[in-house]
């Protein structure tokens, strides 16, 4: 399967508890950290909820 990297562009401070937690399970705890996951619905879905919060890097 693909791999997505994620990356967290802006703060999550202010953001609402269900955003941080979101935040958290796809493992960006801080800003400019970089992840990567397998590219599947389930984290297609989590990075649309915070999707002002990160950018996808191909």
């Amino acid at each position: 399967m693909a791999k997505i990297r994620i990356k967290q562009t802006r703060s999550r401070i202010g953001a609402p508890k269900d955003q941080k937690l979101t935040l958290d399970a796809l493992g960006l705890t801080k800003m400019n950290r970089v992840v990567e996951h397998e590219d599947n619905p389930s984290i297609r879905g989590l990075i649309n909820k915070v999707h002002h919060l990160v950018t996808v890097i191909d």
